[in-house]
């Protein structure tokens, strides 16, 4: 059955790219609302802003999302991986500024705050999309795939010059709490002259110097405290894909790969999933069916203690 969270629950913090203080706030919603943002800094106008992947505005840096009004919010990859990876179906995020918290650079502090309040039950079958055909997308040595499975499977590979990152790859099923256990907690990643450049032109002004970033110099990591996990960035990498994938409007059964993607070419994936003719179909999940979806089986205990 759907579900949306128990009780409101709300973070505060700076935006990555602003730097504007904000405060989130993820409220229960009824069965078939989705996710939706509401901007409750606006005083006058169409406040709400639909989590689809048709109302995505193309940006390398982040995922920003905008109503037909043009009011956006930005940086909204974390919070949609965290209410995927929690198997929360429903609920209105409401925020009094343009640009999510980026609180730690991960999405363990959203994970964690969902699981305290807990989920509710709605009188609702889930629905879910059923990728049928193959379809992939390419940007020079950049792509991204979705393909027929039985579960939702993310394989991810990246390979960056700098010796500290290197090539990494992994694959997960999302089910089982995995992304809880292995993804969640794994921060946003930069390089040190990437950094230098962005707040040359005026962007990444709520990064701190490895506070809510991992960030790289060579063969060196500059963050304080270093790693949560040797593989982090190809982890973060991962959990990026799955807010992303989340945008959908409903969760996804198939198995991505991405190689060097970021979060414009899986935009463009599901642009192209849903625009080629019999390549998805909605489907009423069964319990068989909803088991193998993101969040089912998900436990306090796998949560990882660092948000």
């Amino acid at each position: 059955m759907q579900t949306t969270i128990k009780s409101p629950i709300s973070f505060s913090g700076c935006g990555l790219h602003t730097g504007r203080k904000a405060v989130v706030t993820i409220r229960p919603a009824t069965a078939e609302h989705g996710i939706w943002f509401s901007r409750a800094d606006v005083a006058v106008g169409d406040r709400l802003i639909p989590a689809r992947w048709d109302a995505v505005l193309r940006s390398p840096l982040c995922t920003k999302i905008e109503n037909a009004a043009g009011l956006q919010v930005s940086t909204v990859e974390h919070i949609m991986a965290a209410l995927a990876g929690c198997g929360v179906h429903n609920a209105l995020v409401e925020i009094d500024g343009p640009e999510v918290p980026i609180l730690d650079g991960s999405a363990a502090p959203f994970v964690r705050g969902i699981m305290q309040r807990g989920l509710r039950i709605l009188p609702a079958p889930v629905r879910a999309f059923e990728v049928l055909k193959t379809v992939t997308v390419t940007d020079g040595e950049a792509s991204a795939t979705l393909a027929p499975a039985q579960t939702l499977r993310i394989d991810f590979e990246i390979d960056f010059a700098d010796a500290a990152i290197g090539y990494q790859k992994k694959s997960l099923t999302m089910n089982n709490g995995s992304f809880a256990r292995e993804l969640c907690d794994s921060r946003t990643f930069c390089r040190q002259a990437d950094v230098d450049a962005m707040r040359a032109n005026g962007l990444a002004l709520g990064g701190t110097s490895g506070e809510n970033a991992v960030v790289f110099d060579g063969d060196r990591v500059v963050s304080p405290g270093g790693l949560r996990h040797e593989d982090e960035p190809v982890r973060h990498k991962m959990l990026d894909a799955l807010g992303d994938l989340a945008l959908a409007g409903a969760p996804l059964i198939g198995h991505y790969t991405g190689v060097r993607a970021g979060h414009s070419l899986t935009n463009t994936l599901l642009r192209r999933l849903f625009a080629t003719p019999d390549a998805v179909r909605m489907v009423v999940c069964d319990r068989s069916t909803a088991s193998r979806l993101p969040g089912y089986g998900l436990v306090w205990d796998e949560i990882p203690a660092v948000a």
